[in-house]
């Protein structure tokens, strides 16, 4: 880096020390709880290089990350994207400012970035990697090692990279619901009937007592395909930890399995490491970007921290991020986390209507005026606007922060005192500030109060056993807690990830509210139609997309399967086939990390074309046949077996599993 350059960052990184050191504190008024953010600027290469890297300075060495860096390079030349930031989960994390972006898209990042280490901080799935993952220490030793091998002379660079490849192809076949733990390969050295021919060849044994004991026919016994040792006990879902315990490398000279190298099982086990690091960021990204979101929004917009003349570039660095095509994470997160805040503020005000002396919920309707309960529920002047009435506030109040409103006081900062003007939110405590930002007093949120139904109304009263009574309506508002809706929003934000949080609360006020759908691609036309608009349906889908990252279930089945110590996978079928093709790709490569021959079990679906006609001429959707498919792969071809129905039962995905099926959509 150039004088120059390192002059210019700094000036950067100094007009950014103001916002930083109050966001901080804004977020900490607004209940959050962040890991120590350290902020580094950068400039347009180092921040392709960081993204590319998943947000570190320093990985192993691998063909990988150029060509992510020449993806990221070519989508912001060419097709317009903009990079904003990008965070690491450590403690203190790290965030990478763009120096080329204007005060207001850097101030939106800061404060999008400070919800995202609390919620790394706070969220318990990222709980199973560790309490403190000092993970830019760790992937930098990673990658130290890594390079040490490809260094060494004894080893072959090529040998290195092609481990690393086959390894990357099962990077999210970890069991992402356990705590992790380090993978450790079998104490007991035993020998397997399917490679005892090959142990009897390493053993010092006479020709005479391999052919008196170990003749032809007890091998050939010891090797068929009848009922031998199976393991594991119930099927594993880590194979890359099934691998580290039990896999061999295919020796290609010796035509047979060896036991890993040293470096072999390193760097499985390095990499095995990093995919349970990175497993909890991609099971929360809808929660965790829509927390980012709502956040940003809630500071930068509502509490003005975006200046006056900042306004309108923010506003259009959130619709940039909120108007992505497609399935938007940071919107549809954004949208949950704000009905999430909606419905608990709403059973919060009804819950308290509700014990009002003569209503109930049968006569709620009649005897609640809900637009005055709106009216009520508007901030107090006070609160909506206390530098305005900063001469009436009562240090005594609880939502008024005593300490700040002496300083404010006291004048200007030269003398002590704080700038309210710039920082209206200092004057107030979090109870303060969720009246002043109470979410159905804003215009978007007016209606939601009204929306409630019968059939609510009822399940609040049936689970109401406070006992207190209200006299009249107004004593009942004036009781309400504001606090309830961000105290829920952080209990979720807790314990879920994106699955259960889908399953929770995209209900259907929400689809309908959002306007959501779902749509398919159709035999019988040829192109997309919209399916439904079904809350069930868009649920479904939805969740299908973010069970086991959106990507196939493969369990290991059996580590001796049919007697010959070949490795037996089951593919999770929930409706969705795989694509055939990649499935034998990636055998190829289980293959090499299991040095013997692999077998997968899985549903195919056959369609012919009179199927596909007779349903065009009916208009509807052809119905495949289901057929179970065993896959084995020798290290030199493949073979394709039909399954009886009895040997595919258990391949079928329950609703437990969050997993749902494509005719179910329809």
């Amino acid at each position: 880096m150039s004088t120059d350059d390192r002059i210019r960052k700094q000036h950067v990184a100094g007009d950014l020390a103001e916002p930083a050191r109050e966001a901080r504190r804004l977020a900490e008024k607004l209940g959050l709880a962040p890991f120590d953010v350290n902020y580094w600027v950068v400039d347009y290469d180092e921040m392709n290089e960081l993204i590319a890297y998943g947000g570190f300075q320093h990985r192993y060495p691998h063909w990988r990350w150029g060509m992510a860096y020449d993806r990221q390079r070519k989508q912001t030349q060419f097709l317009g994207g903009k990079a904003f930031e990008i965070v690491n989960n450590d403690d203190p994390a790290h965030a990478f400012l763009q120096e080329s972006n204007d005060l207001a898209d850097q101030k939106a990042v800061i404060t999008h970035v400070e919800a995202h280490a609390d919620f790394f901080r706070n969220n318990e799935w990222f709980r199973l990697f560790g309490t403190s993952p000092d993970a830019a220490a760790m992937l930098e030793r990673h990658g130290e090692t890594v390079a040490e091998y490809m260094a060494d002379p004894e080893v072959s660079r090529e040998d290195v990279e092609a481990w690393i490849d086959h390894v990357l192809c099962l990077e999210d076949n970890i069991d992402q619901h356990r705590e992790f733990a380090t993978a450790r390969a079998s104490d007991e050295e035993s020998v397997t009937p399917g490679d005892l021919a090959e142990e009897l060849e390493g053993m010092d044994v006479s020709e005479e007592v391999r052919t008196e004991v170990f003749d032809e026919e007890f091998l050939e016994a010891m090797t068929d395909d009848g009922e031998g040792p199976t393991f594991p006990p119930a099927p594993e879902t880590d194979l890359l930890a099934f691998l580290v315990a039990h896999g061999k490398a295919y020796d290609e000279e010796a035509g047979k399995a060896t036991d890993y190298e040293e470096w072999q099982r390193e760097i499985l086990e390095i990499l095995r490491t990093e995919a349970y690091y990175f497993a909890p960021q991609k099971m929360t990204k809808v929660m965790n970007e829509g927390w980012a979101s709502f956040h940003e929004s809630l500071m930068m917009a509502d509490e003005r921290f975006a200046g006056p003349d900042e306004f309108l570039s923010y506003a259009d660095h959130m619709a940039q991020v909120l108007g992505s095509p497609g399935l938007n994470p940071y919107k549809l997160g954004f949208e949950l986390w704000q009905y999430i805040e909606n419905r608990r503020n709403r059973r919060e005000v009804v819950e308290h209507l509700l014990r009002v002396e003569g209503v109930t919920w049968r006569n709620f309707a009649d005897t609640v005026d809900l637009d005055a309960v709106q009216a009520m529920l508007e901030p107090d002047p006070e609160m909506a606007d206390p530098v305005a009435f900063l001469d009436a506030l009562e240090a005594d109040d609880p939502r008024v922060d005593a300490e700040a409103l002496s300083a404010a006081r006291r004048g200007a900062p030269d003398d002590g005192g704080i700038d309210v003007e710039r920082y209206p939110w200092k004057l107030l405590t979090y109870e303060g500030l969720a009246e002043r930002h109470y979410s159905l007093s804003k215009p978007q949120h007016r209606g939601f109060l009204k929306r409630i139904n019968k059939a609510e109304l009822e399940k609040i009263s049936r689970y109401l056993f406070e006992t207190d009574r209200y006299d009249d309506v107004a004593a009942a508002v004036a009781a309400v807690d504001r606090t309830a809706g961000w105290d829920r929003m952080r209990e979720v934000r807790e314990s879920h990830n994106d699955v259960t949080f889908l399953d929770a609360f995209l209900t259907p006020e929400f689809v309908d509210e959002n306007d959501y759908f779902t749509y398919e691609y159709t035999r019988t036309t040829g192109d997309f139609r919209v399916t439904s608009d079904a809350a069930e349906d868009v649920k479904k889908k939805l969740m299908l997309q973010f069970t086991n990252f959106g990507k196939p279930t493969i369990a290991v089945k059996d580590g001796n399967f049919r007697n010959r110590n070949e490795l037996l996978l089951v593919h999770r079928y929930n409706g969705v086939q795989l694509d055939v093709t990649r499935a034998k790709q990636t055998l190829e490569r289980v293959f090499e990390l299991w040095g013997r021959p692999v077998a997968l079990k899985t549903i195919r679906k056959e369609l012919d074309d009179h199927d596909i006609e007779v349903a065009r001429r009916r208009d509807t959707e052809p119905e495949p046949t289901e057929q179970g498919t065993l896959i084995r792969f020798d290290g030199e071809s493949f073979e394709e077996t039909d399954l009886p129905d009895e040997e595919i039962e258990e391949l079928v995905a329950t609703d437990v599993d969050y997993d749902t099926k494509p005719e179910e959509w329809l």
